[in-house]
């Protein structure tokens, strides 16, 4: 699991004008992220929104006889609780946490609050969900319309971007959940991608070796998200520690001095 960081670290609460800040910091809570705790499941009111900083989440539709496949997938980018202010209060998906890390926790009154006032928040989180959407949209799309080995180098590059490194730690059935497969299909993916030499895949560690090869082996989908979300969200660069400083080509959203 990585390092706590500050609440900067998250794309959205980093955008955020002093004032704001002032307002919302102070009432956020770091918490654990460890792999598979699930943060929200499906019918149940949600009570808090959640600020990956070092996490990434999957957002997962869980059919009646278990079986599922994941629709999206947030990190510091992010929030996972769009519809504490988008008015549901529940939501038909369930929250794993898909890379273990931290979070920063803001209570679902404070998130409607803050919400209504009108300000940069409400701004930011609308244009997240528009991002969100379209990344659920393409998911969709991607499943029906191309191939295992291009939904897996989809999803790994997704991961990746909202990754403070180029190791990821997931096993075999877990992938085999999130892209709604069996779990053959993805060890014969995650075979050729290696063979190919993209990857280095051994005992659930996952290390990209060529994110320029994974661009060419994955489908439009992948490439249209990653557009969107450059289009909507602010491009702003999080302060990190120098304690936890990594590869720029790590994260899809530090583009400021483009």
């Amino acid at each position: 699991m990585v390092g706590p960081r500050g609440p900067q670290q998250n794309y959205i609460l980093s955008a955020l004008p002093a004032e704001e800040r002032a307002r919302v910091f102070p009432h956020l809570e770091l918490v654990p992220m460890p792999l598979g705790h699930v943060l929200q499941e499906s019918g149940i009111q949600l009570h808090h929104a959640y600020f990956p900083t070092t996490a990434v989440v999957s957002r997962l539709y869980v059919m009646e006889d278990g079986a599922s496949a994941e629709i999206a997938v947030v990190g510091n980018e992010g929030i996972v609780g769009v519809p504490l202010f988008m008015g549901g209060e529940t939501t038909t998906t369930r929250a794993v946490v898909q890379s273990a890390g931290h979070a920063y926790r803001l209570k679902g009154q404070l998130v409607k609050d803050e919400f209504l006032r009108g300000g940069s928040l409400q701004h930011l989180m609308l244009r997240y969900t528009q991002a969100l959407m379209t990344q659920t949209a393409l998911t969709a799309a991607c499943n029906r319309h191309h191939s295992l080995d291009q939904q897996f180098c989809r999803w790994l590059l997704l991961s990746f971007d909202r990754l403070p490194s180029n190791e990821l730690v997931m096993t075999q059935e877990l992938i085999a959940n999130m892209l709604g497969v069996r779990r053959e299909g993805v060890t014969e993916a995650a075979g050729n991608v290696q063979r190919a030499g993209l990857i280095e895949y051994r005992r659930g560690h996952i290390t990209m070796l060529d994110r320029a090869g994974l661009e060419a082996r994955t489908c439009e989908c992948y490439a249209v998200v990653k557009k969107e979300f450059d289009r909507l969200l602010p491009k702003v660069i999080p302060q990190y520690s120098p304690l936890y400083a990594v590869p720029k080509s790590s994260f899809s959203f530090q583009l400021a001095a483009r």
